[in-house]
């Protein structure tokens, strides 16, 4: 729940398969809800679409379960046509019998004296014999009678179904992949539309390489085309100049392909950040923030954050002069920090990336030094509780409603020391230095997009 600084917000609880921040919902009548990650290490997308319970496609258990019953219902019409049939045929056989018999009777009742005494017996044995099968004639007629009304029942029923099943949409294996293909669509029409969510988990760690200090940071641009992989690599947190470009992902691995950036002022920390083509890092021992454009290979400007601490005033809990962290999300450039006048607890500022104004800056109400490290998600400032092992996300801070909340999201924190950790939106994942191992983590985010498809 989020929690504002005056009355609580309730929002309504919601239940229903990265991309919009939305609230968190818990109805399945109230709209689709997605929840993606970036990638699978095999390289795959992962999403999975929950969708509203009045739509086809999160009936198909029902439906298995109605062609049972379709199943079982034409069984027990066959059954009841064989027991008809053969009900038939015993009375037939019952019925020939029937004439006989009142025959037989007629002929004792007007019998005299012309029949002698042993053929009147054998008649009146005979009819003895017979008396039972009058009986058998009448339960068989009325057993014939229940026969056909449960055939028409059951023929009813069977009508009945057919119509529901056609109704749902499990009628008809090329009607249902229509409606598949349309699901996937509208699947893929939101995935275009949309681009934030609300993060509901982090993957296992994707080691990409073992390289450099105990401290550092790497990262891929922000903002770049999907043709565009480079990766930077800055190692170590302390006055340092010299920026590695490698040409690919791939490269980086294996160490070959790159290029080499000296920067004309040194760095503090590891709160860099690569956002469309320019590098933005905090200049040592100030609270200023220098754009470092790649391609020229210049500095095209720097900016000091008004009343930020530098020079480990107010670090996050490992100290390492992380005073100041820049990061990018969905929405644009961000500084983490904090000044005295916040009493140390953390500022988060959207800044203009092109003159490094602040645009706007909240205070979230969170004390830096308790932090491990910090990323934004679509507005949304998240925290971990600690750089060593044990570590989770545990508080998330809204620009959006200006309001927080305590969440648990763990995350395996495989070499027990992070200095850096940074969320990337083009490709949905965090990227982390741990203790000299630069490592990725994909996440899953979620959002609900309403029955009319619009965020």
């Amino acid at each position: 729940m989020w929690r504002l600084g005056g009355p609580r917000l309730l929002l309504l609880p919601l239940l229903c398969a990265g991309l919009a921040g939305q609230t968190l919902f818990q109805s399945p009548e109230e709209g689709w809800q997605l929840y993606t990650s970036a990638q699978a290490p095999d390289g795959k997308c992962i999403c999975t679409a929950v969708i509203p319970a009045q739509s086809t496609c999160t009936r198909d258990g029902r439906s298995r379960e109605l062609r049972q019953l379709m199943e079982k219902v034409q069984n027990v019409s066959q059954s009841m046509e064989v027991l008809e049939l053969r009900t038939y045929r015993d009375l037939q056989y019952v019925r020939s019998m029937e004439t006989p018999m009142r025959s037989l009777d007629a002929r004792l009742r007007v019998a005299d004296g012309s029949l002698s005494a042993k053929s009147f017996q054998e008649l009146k044995d005979r009819l003895m014999e017979l008396s039972p099968l009058s009986s058998v004639l009448e339960q068989y007629k009325a057993d014939t009678r229940t026969v056909l009304r449960l055939r028409e029942e059951v023929r009813n029923l069977s009508s009945s179904l057919a119509a529901i099943q056609e109704e749902m949409g499990a009628y008809g294996y090329e009607d249902l992949q229509q409606r598949v293909a349309a699901l996937e669509s509208r699947l893929h029409a939101c995935a275009q539309k949309l681009g934030c969510g609300k993060l509901t988990g982090v993957s296992n760690p994707i080691t990409i390489r073992a390289m450099g200090s105990r401290f550092g940071s790497w990262m891929s641009d922000a903002m770049a085309p999907s043709t565009d992989s480079r990766v930077w690599y800055m190692d170590g947190y302390y006055k340092g100049r010299r920026v590695l470009e490698f040409r690919s992902l791939g490269d980086f691995v294996k160490g070959q392909h790159f290029v080499q950036h000296l920067l004309p002022q040194p760095w503090a920390g590891t709160g860099h950040v690569v956002y469309n083509g320019s590098l933005y890092y905090n200049k040592h021992q100030s609270n200023v923030v220098v754009k470092y454009h790649l391609g020229s290979r210049a500095v095209l400007l720097q900016r000091s954050l008004p009343g930020a601490g530098y020079n480990n005033t107010f670090p996050y809990s490992w100290g390492g002069f992380s005073d100041l962290d820049l990061m990018a999300d969905e929405r644009g450039l961000w500084a983490v920090y904090t000044t005295e006048q916040n009493a140390g607890n953390i500022v988060l500022s959207r800044l203009d990336p092109r003159t490094l104004a602040v645009l706007r800056s909240w205070d979230t109400g969170f004390p830096k030094r308790s932090a491990g490290e910090a990323f934004v998600i679509c507005g949304t400032l998240y925290v971990t509780s600690s750089h060593l092992a044990g570590a989770k996300v545990y508080f998330a801070f809204s620009t959006d409603t200006g309001g927080y909340e305590y969440t648990d999201v763990p995350f395996h924190n495989q070499y027990a020391h992070i200095s850096m950790l940074d969320y990337n939106p083009r490709q949905r994942a965090l990227y982390t230095w741990n203790n000299g191992h630069q490592v990725l983590y994909n996440v899953t985010l979620f959002h609900l997009v309403s029955p009319a498809g619009a965020a």
